[in-house]
């Protein structure tokens, strides 16, 4: 018997479902995997009656290789997107046009994208030149001048 009379396993499955519950109301955090190391501790402690110590050395180990084995499968099967680029802001940005603000000198200026304003490499131009972005490297971009 363990916490309030409740016998180790219902802690074990308690703990599961809560973890599941986190995992719909925090998507994408992988709490599901710790929650089905937890189940898979309670129903072996309901089956088998561990001990606590061995309740804690089997849930580490399962918690790691659920952890594991749900890395490796989420990698070979990606959620499909209809906008793969949601939250990637400069790639969303390649081929557009946008104003230099800030002469690319010697290779580096800013332009305005939109509302906002963001560093640029490429080729000198002058303070309201059209560029076209052409690549992206975290926030810095990659312009080139719009030919007419």
């Amino acid at each position: 018997m363990s916490l309030d009379g409740l016998p180790d396993y219902w802690l074990w499955l308690i703990a599961a479902a809560l973890l599941a519950i986190a995992e719909i109301l925090v998507p994408g955090v992988f709490l599901i995997w710790l929650g089905m190391a937890a189940a898979l501790v309670g129903l072996l402690t309901l089956a088998l009656g561990f001990g606590v110590a061995v309740q804690f050395a089997i849930f580490a180990v399962a918690a790691i290789a659920a952890v594991y084995a749900g890395r490796r499968w989420v990698t070979r099967h990606p959620i499909e997107t209809e906008d793969p680029l949601l939250n990637d802001r400069a790639s969303r940005l390649l081929g557009r046009t946008v104003t230099v603000v800030a002469a690319i000198d010697r290779g580096e200026g800013r332009v305005r994208v939109g509302d906002s304003e963001w560093t640029a490499r490429g080729p000198d131009a002058a303070v309201g030149a059209e560029v076209r972005i052409v690549g992206a490297v975290g926030t810095c971009l990659s312009v080139e001048p719009v030919r007419a």
